[in-house]
């Protein structure tokens, strides 16, 4: 592979091997409408997916909607989510977003990203997640495997923030694969372009990953 593909080339293949290779893309998180995704969301933050999946079930179960959610005690939620990541922080925001839903959105989780970062716990990054994923938005979010492997593949050049990386992505990747390729960009950092030692020996993205190139000084056939 020459070295001078173009940054239209390299989306071209990425979007071609993974609409291949991975049709169906979702998030691994557990959820059955806009407000269950946003709760799992604000506890996925620093957390792993599978340790979030393990909390809603009860979490669900007492708190099955904004409204009994806002009207929650703090030990009350603690007490259900106290093994994740900052539980102090998530309780606070949790039992704030629920309120903030009833008192300025009926209730119901809004899909506009301004209207979302309006509510406790839900910044940018949230706000695109729950956009995309409950809405079907074309909204990019940039978490720290999307900003990671999207440098890595060349798809961002010197992006320095996350913003920056999801200004870039936006603006070369179709709407309507947008959605998908956020879970893509995920997926594959989580499982194969990981952050300390990537599987290049297992990655289809190597004949046109920038990363590779620079390691090996080739591009996989």
């Amino acid at each position: 592979m020459p070295k001078s593909i173009t940054i239209k080339e390299r989306y071209r293949r990425f979007i071609e091997y993974f609409s291949v290779n991975m049709p169906v893309a979702e998030t691994e998180l557990h959820y059955s409408d806009p407000y269950q995704l946003i709760v799992a969301v604000i506890l996925s933050a620093q957390c792993t997916d599978k340790r979030v999946n393990m909390i809603t079930p009860a979490f669900f179960i007492q708190f099955p909607d904004a409204v009994s959610l806002s009207r929650a005690e703090y030990n009350e939620v603690f007490g259900l989510i106290k093994s994740c990541s900052y539980p102090n922080n998530k309780t606070k925001n949790l039992i704030g977003m629920a309120k903030t839903l009833i008192g300025e959105f009926d209730g119901n989780v809004p899909s506009d990203i301004n209207q979302l970062q309006k509510l406790p716990g839900v910044g940018r990054k949230t706000a695109n997640v729950v956009a995309s994923v409950a809405f079907k938005k074309p909204a990019m979010a940039v978490d720290t495997h999307v900003f990671r492997v999207a440098a890595r593949i060349g798809l961002t050049v010197n992006a320095k923030t996350p913003l920056a990386s999801e200004l870039q992505l936006i603006k070369h990747i179709p709407e309507k694969h947008i959605p998908d390729a956020h879970h893509w960009l995920i997926l594959h950092g989580r499982y194969v372009c990981q952050a300390r030692k990537p599987k290049c020996n297992e990655c289809g993205l190597a004949n046109f990953c920038k990363y590779y190139e620079e390691q090996t000084g080739k591009n996989k056939v």
